[in-house]
């Protein structure tokens, strides 16, 4: 799942103080119903304490890019990896421009991103905020021999951007987008805001043009008071212009009193005529029936299938480049991963200090930052990259970009 808390800076703001008793106490220390035990976090009182001084230092409506959360909340990897959850099963999306229903082909768009959902850590993490220029590659081996490539780049600090691109040419499946986070305090909830889009192509069907599909916003309840909770909330919309299909997909948060985590309602529309219903569980199972036919069927098993990832193979950090994710962030990941959290803070704060003077150079020297791999046109962040229109010219081309000299040994992809 994408990141919560997606901003990480470097001071708090004083506030009036809150009387809430500190996160670890036996109080109110219930798990929320319909919770699976993974979905929740049960702070000790070290760690519970010191994140109800840093809460107690935050008005509402505070915007939090210029906080840092304490090192026990990360997950063990950047936010430009977590990017990759989503191709992570591309046997939903391949060979989806052989479908000649356009309705079809529209759902098989809609399978992939579904599906991405499901993968996540355990509790409430939230995954390493990028620093300015870092970037993520790595490259997939599926079973037909063919590759897919993926590539993701920090391209603005401020505000956060961070662009991302993957494509299988023989597949014939490209993926382009940029996610922009914004989080807020809410009092006993912090929410994200995940702005952007994923843009999908089916390479083999140009006449459709590009699926365009926004993210839902993420809220961490119980920061405060019970056990904290990670929800996907409101509505995001999945689009496909030229052939005039849309959906309105609705992640629902939990009520009070009522309903259910991680449940998803959406609603299909082909030129103005409703064709079908999506409903279920991004954490478990998802349905769509057919409203013209009122045929079911699932769209994606995330408890059967949901273990059957798809492998990446990521050079190894001896060939990583300074500023490449899994090199960049090795000590902090050590440290969290060895549950180390004061080396973890030292990690984390000379990367974040680095990173600090760094742009001061920058801005000293009046020069902008030029990210590598990405270029902004008419407002979206595009690869750097003129594609073959050859699969196999393409699918040389996009490895030479991304990797360079960068050989993969003859060895089983690790994830």
């Amino acid at each position: 799942m994408m990141g919560l808390f997606s901003q990480a800076g470097s001071h708090f703001r004083n506030v009036a103080g809150s009387n809430t008793k500190p996160r670890g106490s036996s109080e109110d220390d219930r798990a929320p119903s319909d919770t699976e035990p993974d979905d929740t976090s049960i702070l000790d009182e070290n760690e519970g304490s010191i994140i109800s001084s840093m809460i107690s230092q935050l008005r509402v409506g505070m915007d939090l890019s210029r906080v840092t959360f304490p090192t026990f909340v990360l997950e063990p990897r950047s936010m430009l990896e977590r990017i990759t959850d989503f191709m992570a099963h591309p046997d939903l999306i391949f060979g989806a421009e052989e479908c000649d229903d356009p309705e079809e082909r529209f759902l098989r768009v809609l399978q992939y991103y579904l599906a991405g959902w499901h993968i996540k850590p355990k509790g409430v993490k939230k995954p390493y905020n990028p620093v300015l220029g870092e970037f993520f590659r790595c490259q997939y081996d599926y079973p037909n021999n063919t590759q897919g490539f993926y590539i993701a780049e920090q391209v603005s600090h401020h505000p956060p951007v961070s662009a991302f691109f993957y494509i299988s040419p023989e597949n014939r499946l490209m993926i382009l987008g940029e996610l922009r986070p914004k989080s807020k305090f809410l009092g006993n909830s912090v929410s994200t805001t995940m702005e952007g889009e994923n843009r999908v192509t089916l390479l083999g069907k140009p006449e459709d043009g590009e699926y365009v599909i926004t993210m839902p916003n993420m809220y961490a309840r119980g920061i405060l008071f019970g056990k904290m909770v990670l929800e996907l909330g409101d509505t995001c919309i999945a689009k496909n212009e030229k052939n005039g299909i849309y959906c309105d997909l609705e992640f629902k948060t939990k009520g009070f009193f009522s309903g259910t985590y991680n449940a998803i309602a959406g609603r299909i529309r082909h030129k103005n005529n409703d064709v079908g219903e999506l409903s279920g569980r991004w954490s478990h199972v998802m349905d769509y029936k057919n409203t013209k036919t009122g045929a079911k069927r699932v769209i994606f098993d995330a408890v059967k299938d949901g273990q059957a990832v798809s492998p990446k193979w990521v050079p190894p950090e001896d060939q990583q480049e300074p500023n490449e994710s899994r090199r960049l962030w090795t000590q902090l990941t050590q440290a969290i991963i060895a549950k180390d959290m004061e080396a973890a803070t030292d990690a984390k704060s000379a990367v974040e200090d680095a990173q600090r003077e760094s742009r001061k150079k920058l801005d000293e020297s009046g020069k902008a930052h030029v990210p590598r791999f990405f270029v902004q046109k008419d407002g979206r962040w595009v690869p750097k990259l003129q594609i073959p229109k050859d699969p196999k010219e393409a699918t040389a081309a996009v490895r030479q970009w991304i990797f360079g000299s960068i050989t993969r040994p003859d060895e089983k992809a690790s994830t």
